[in-house]
């Protein structure tokens, strides 16, 4: 056998080791998304459930958007992806529900003191504060009867479901790290009026990166705000909340998306819905990005190369191995 075809064999085996292509590997430095829960993939490895978590290493940092429904799963994911959550260099809660959220004891265990970002809210799960001057008094009433004796603090703290965790809250659009964006905008949607929730917005040299939890405001205003920052939107991916949404709701969004805002890339993901993910897929075509579970999007201005939209290579790399060493020259 040649060296050039032991080379080609070196080559092939490396790759399947990863579990990744070479192109990605070798286009690491643009930053890549790993998706690490949701309830469709193809890696056999991954346990599916619903819910949304993704590992978005980019700017030069590392960033767990969302945590996903269970933190026994979400760790098992976590583990076979073989990420280091030691190494974040910060979470992003996108809102409160717990399809999002629920990993998070999980994040702590290994990493307890990290920045968590999360939505600001009254009374809000992550932790909160608010004047004592939000509720009305009545100094008539004996001292028995009165909140606090009648002497309330200026501050009224509330705690949160994880006591000791370093949450930082955001109750608006805010640029956390240079380039990087947490856009804030609250739901005035049936179902979900005034849930708060926050996107994670990166401007690179190809455009905007989007990343979306499940899109409560509005997909549409999402980005409309995230133009604010940058008009072209280079890659949108996660949940657009459209998992019900009537075919014509779905067409008028997926136009908006394409005609109006110009995304070059779509990655959606959760709760955008299958119907969604049909229409998306005819309208975008190859700029189309499969988004599965257990799939690394590898970013840069060859985004829509890649592999298999996205996916890892599935082959046994002993197997290609022992394929490519059988034949001869």
């Amino acid at each position: 056998m040649t060296f050039g075809r032991w080379s080609f064999i070196a080559a092939a085996v490396t790759c399947a080791i990863a579990a990744n292509s070479c192109a990605s590997i070798a286009a690491e430095p643009s930053g890549k998304i790993t998706i690490l829960y949701d309830a469709f993939g193809a890696d056999p490895a991954m346990t599916k459930d619903w819910g949304f978590s993704a590992l978005v290493e980019i700017a030069g940092k590392r960033i767990l958007f969302d945590t996903g429904d269970s933190a026994e799963i979400f760790g098992k994911n976590v583990r076979t992806k073989g990420v280091d959550l030691t190494a974040l260099d910060f979470v992003v809660l996108s809102h409160r529900h717990s399809d999002h959220m629920a990993g998070l004891s999980y994040v702590l265990s290994v990493n307890p003191k990290v920045k968590i970002y999360a939505p600001k809210e009254g009374f809000g799960i992550y932790g909160s504060s608010l004047p004592s001057t939000f509720y009305r008094k009545d100094e008539s009433l004996p001292e028995e009867m009165r909140y606090y004796g009648g002497k309330p603090p200026n501050i009224l703290e509330f705690g949160a479901a994880w006591p000791n965790a370093n949450f930082e809250l955001i109750d608006q659009t805010t640029e956390i790290a240079p380039g990087i964006t947490l856009i804030a905008l609250v739901s005035d949607l049936p179902g979900t009026k005034e849930l708060k929730e926050l996107s994670l917005a990166v401007n690179t040299p190809d455009g905007l990166v989007l990343v979306v939890g499940c899109s409560h405001p509005g997909i549409e205003r999402i980005v409309e705000a995230a133009t604010a920052i940058n008009p072209r939107i280079h890659l949108i991916a996660g949940g657009f909340h459209l998992v019900v949404a009537a075919d014509d709701a779905i067409e008028k969004i997926v136009t908006a998306l394409k005609d109006k805002f110009k995304v070059e890339n779509i990655a959606p993901g959760h709760c955008t819905g299958e119907p969604t993910f049909a229409a998306l897929k005819k309208a975008f075509g190859t700029r189309y990005i499969y988004a599965g579970l257990g799939t690394s999007l590898v970013l840069g201005p060859d985004i829509s190369s890649n592999v298999r939209r996205g996916e890892a290579p599935a082959f046994d790399d002993l197997a290609v191995y022992r394929r490519f060493a059988s034949r001869e020259d």
